[in-house]
């Protein structure tokens, strides 16, 4: 598979799917879109796609289908405890049309954690996993993740998940890294640009132009960010967007992440 966007032809794509009530009612702040997406960028994977949804098995599974058959990669985070609400992994499940059961190596690794008054039937459940996965290690409670297919299961407890990607990354192709240059003016707002930088777009379809409102030293502006593969079509872009600048009046663009 690859992505329709002609920038990032030369990458591999990646989807995430968030899932917990905790994070839509907002009691839980994600912060796994923004470690997937720099963690994938460097090897040359694009996060195409985040999606955030409740703890529901219908949601899990369409969602999993969806994803797995339109990425290269799918992640998933959350729903994997010992807990009634954790149903991700037997959704996804589902979502393969396999059944689940305990996987004898994680099981080994919790009596070899805990001490037997420990190991209750709610706790094993995080032992449970698709008929056919492969284990994702956990280096900090033992509980594993899992892949099955092209889609990774993990925790949604931000340091297990981290820490669990390590682990993951042995199973990904990237592509190309996925490279960005940013230009700043706080000498032009947005609307004055929008249509010379639309035009600059039309030209360059091998890159991925963003404009976005900046607010720097009491002053409005606009960084504009361009993403490729290609690092000729950057600096390219990147001339013709400081050309642009300088003829709507700012002579002294910035250059770089302030």
């Amino acid at each position: 598979m690859t992505t329709e966007n002609h920038a990032f032809s030369k990458a591999s794509t990646a989807a995430l799917l968030v899932i917990g009530n905790e994070i839509l009612s907002g009691k839980v702040q994600d912060v796994h879109v923004a470690f997937l997406g720099k963690k994938l960028t460097e090897i040359g994977i694009v996060l195409s796609e985040v999606r955030m949804i409740p703890d529901q098995e219908k949601l899990i599974i369409d969602n999993v289908n969806l994803f797995r058959n339109q990425y290269d990669y799918v992640f998933t985070t959350g729903g994997i405890g010992p807990t009634h609400d954790d149903i991700t992994a037997p959704s996804v499940a589902k979502a393969f049309g396999v059944s689940i059961a305990p996987h004898p190596e994680a099981v080994k690794a919790f009596e070899g954690r805990f001490s037997p008054e420990y190991l209750t039937e709610a706790m094993l459940r995080m032992t449970r996993v698709p008929a056919g996965a492969e284990l994702l290690k956990n280096p900090v409670t033992v509980a594993p993740g899992f892949k099955i297919g092209n889609v990774f299961v993990m925790p949604g407890v931000p340091n297990i998940m981290h820490a669990m990607y390590d682990f993951v990354v042995p199973y990904l192709e990237g592509g190309e890294p996925v490279a960005s240059r940013t230009v700043r003016t706080h000498v032009i707002v947005e609307s004055q640009l929008s249509d010379q930088l639309s035009a600059i777009q039309s030209k360059n379809p091998d890159v991925e132009i963003g404009s976005y409102p900046a607010f720097h030293k009491g002053k409005f502006g606009v960084s504009m960010v361009v993403r490729s593969c290609e690092e000729k079509a950057l600096d390219r872009v990147e001339t013709q967007i400081i050309e642009m600048l300088k003829e709507l009046g700012d002579d002294e663009p910035i250059l770089g992440e302030l």
